[in-house]
């Protein structure tokens, strides 16, 4: 039998993880993300593997893990776990990239289409009572304007797909690992944030949250970026210094912005942000359809699969 600890539950079950694994005789515990640290190093001591979302997993705790083989992150951000301390124990570290990227890229497009027509503010206005409110504050047509990605991977590419039906004039895309071939083959122009910040007239953000990417977007982007601009970021919310954010909507040096993560979360209930109504807020669940669900389990679940069955992990990240 092997023991598998589920830190931060997420998931109504666990039928797709205990087919997969039905050769190894799984017993599935579930560790509540308010537990205590004791209690989760208590229940990690003898796991054989260990799945999580978003609960972290610093070095005590992984210290605590003496029999653990794997630790397979249900999604693409490995933030939460500290990938030296499990290298240095030998324990694998993997995670899912390649699910729910045609929905995160629809909740991106959904983002920026709401906050460009204003959907949620208009919404609000009408279930108020008021109408012919239609030039009551400026919109702006996308179709022959400029889209910028940062970040070009599974997301972006799927992103891209869909924005061409809207009618853009052109796509800008920022990423050090685009090359000229590929760029071209896919129908971008490669450019620098810089040119990217100051050109687009709408923004997307897909770059997984590191040192080198804290706070890609602050004040000195802010500040290049359109008025007329919108900024969506449905990737980690570090990637957002969030008041210079917060600054450059309130003087309306932006036109608005769609966000599905944040720097803290939950969002606190006081945020400055959650005051504004040009911002239109989601609670990081771009990745969420009754579909990328199965699809995130059995794949989460291969990887353990793999590792017990001799293997290494299809996406390890900690090598």
């Amino acid at each position: 039998m092997k023991k598998i600890v589920v830190l931060e539950p997420g998931y109504e079950h666990y039928h797709e993880e205990e087919a997969i694994l039905a050769a190894f005789y799984p017993e599935f515990v579930v560790v509540p993300a308010n537990a205590s640290q004791e209690t989760k190093r208590e229940q990690l001591r003898d796991a054989d593997a260990v799945m999580l979302r978003e609960a972290r997993l610093d070095s005590s705790l992984i210290a605590a893990l003496d029999k653990c083989q794997v630790i397979v992150r249900y999604g693409v951000g490995v933030d939460n776990v500290d990938l030296v301390a499990a290298k240095a124990k030998g324990i694998y570290v993997a995670n899912v990239p390649d699910y729910g990227s045609e929905d995160v890229a629809e909740h991106a497009l959904a983002l920026l289409l709401a906050a460009t027509r204003r959907i949620t503010s208009r919404d609000h206005q009408v279930h108020h009572g008021q109408w012919n409110i239609g030039q009551a504050e400026p919109m702006f047509r996308m179709s022959g304007k400029v889209l910028g990605i940062v970040g070009f991977g599974r997301i972006a590419r799927c992103l891209a797909a869909k924005a061409r039906g809207i009618g853009f004039r052109s796509l800008l895309v920022c990423d050090p690992l685009l090359d000229a071939q590929a760029a071209e083959d896919s129908g971008v122009v490669r450019v620098s944030l810089e040119t990217l910040c100051r050109e687009a007239d709408f923004i997307s953000l897909h770059v997984p949250l590191s040192e080198k990417t804290r706070h890609l977007i602050g004040a000195e982007q802010l500040a290049l970026m359109k008025p007329s601009s919108v900024l969506v970021n449905t990737s980690r919310g570090g990637l957002i210094d969030e008041t210079a954010l917060f600054h450059a909507l309130q003087n309306r040096q932006l036109f608005a912005a769609g966000l599905d993560v944040f720097e803290q979360e939950p969002i606190r209930a006081d945020h400055p942000l959650l005051t504004l109504s040009n911002v239109i807020c989601t609670d990081h669940t771009a990745w969420f359809t009754e579909e990328s669900v199965i699809e995130l389990q059995r794949k989460a679940a291969q990887e353990v699969l793999r590792v017990f069955e001799g293997n290494k992990p299809l996406n390890w990240v900690n090598r």
